[in-house]
């Protein structure tokens, strides 16, 4: 039976005592309060909640976090262990049209519209629609609860197509996508939520952090998604081969789960309003040679297959970001390797698949 990461709720405890080492400075700030949080069934959304819920319990912070989703039993379903933690509950909406919970809330953090790229080209205009609105709606509830943060999880593809000649692409860059390209909605969308954000901040006075997010790679991430690295290590994990669909000259790079997790709390709390920050990894890699890694850290054997022959005479695409200013000024760091980060994923899939609680192991 192939695993399916996005299925199950668990993340081991020592990824949590992890997360909760490099931010237990952090958490003081949220004691004794009210978080609500859209997106929190998803990839990003998971590492949220257990993260958040492993500090709430061994710090005592008795705080709580209210969970936008359309669908709370589906997720209860699937993650028992949050659905039924005491400090979460949930919000049955949509994030365009939700109404709003009464009672104060002091973060936000809007985590919502995933980075679909099959809604992209099926129906650009939903997926707008979700994003901006659902960005300008979760905004004015947090001016309505008094919020004084709010966290916008954003995406780098803000910046358009990254030049082959800019290796990292840093937040200074005024690039943008291509207007007249109808796959643009998403990039689109997420520039217009940005903007959002600089208005609320001017005349609301909420502190909006920006985390510009790249790709990732950790439990929770769909196999069965346009994610490479998901694709490849499904590949692997039912015995190859490793489908490579273009030329495997891409290159990009990819941040841990519970990094991830790391930096966006840390934006959340000391980030300066309105300043983007890239969060992702600056350790870049072609496609071709990310497939390789998958076979090497699964220990498979896999034979990798590459579809097209790359043209040595075009310059290669790249998805990269630089990452100075976060660590610069947050303090922010990549702590695990990606090799690591491949065999902590598969293993965790592994477990899933053989049907036991990664949680104890």
């Amino acid at each position: 039976m192939l695993p399916n990461c996005k299925a199950m709720s668990y993340a081991v405890a020592e990824e949590l005592d992890h997360i909760l080492h490099h931010t237990r400075d952090l958490w003081e700030e949220l004691r004794g309060q009210r978080i609500f949080i859209t997106g929190g069934t998803g990839f990003f959304g998971c590492w949220l909640l257990d993260s958040f819920a492993w500090a709430n319990d061994r710090l005592g912070l008795g705080a709580s976090v209210l969970v936008l989703s359309r669908d709370p039993k589906a997720f209860a379903r699937k993650m028992h262990h949050l659905a039924s933690h005491p400090a979460i509950r949930f919000h049955t909406g949509d994030v365009r049209a939700f109404d709003f919970p009464p009672g104060q809330f002091s973060h936000v953090i809007h985590a919502a519209t995933e980075a679909s790229a099959k809604l992209n080209d099926v129906d650009p205009l939903l997926m707008m629609d979700t994003t901006i609105q659902g960005t300008r709606r979760v905004l004015d509830f947090a001016v309505a609860c008094g919020a004084k943060k709010f966290l916008l999880a954003s995406s780098g593809a803000v910046y358009g197509k990254q030049p082959s000649e800019l290796n990292h692409v840093p937040e200074t860059y005024m690039g943008a996508p291509d207007t007249t390209d109808p796959r643009s909605a998403y990039g689109e969308g997420k520039r217009v939520g940005e903007l959002l954000c600089a208005i609320y901040h001017k005349h609301y006075g909420i502190q909006t952090k920006i985390a510009r997010c790249f790709a990732f790679v950790g439990p929770h991430l769909p196999l069965t998604s346009h994610f490479a690295v998901g694709n490849f290590i499904r590949d692997a994990l039912q015995g190859g081969p490793i489908r490579v669909c273009g030329d495997g000259s891409p290159f990009r790079s990819y941040l841990y789960a519970t990094d991830l997790a790391i930096w966006l709390w840390t934006i959340l709390v000391r980030g300066i309003p309105c300043r983007p920050y890239n969060v992702g990894s600056a350790a870049d890699l072609t496609i071709s040679r990310l497939a390789v890694l998958v076979t090497e850290a699964l220990n498979c054997g896999a034979p990798v297959t590459i579809a097209e022959t790359a043209d040595p005479s075009q310059p290669a695409q790249r998805y990269v970001p630089s990452t100075d200013r976060a660590k610069n000024e947050l303090g922010l760091k990549e702590t695990l390797s990606l090799d690591a980060a491949l065999q902590r994923t598969a293993q965790w899939c592994r477990l899933v698949e053989n049907g036991q609680d990664p949680q104890h192991h």
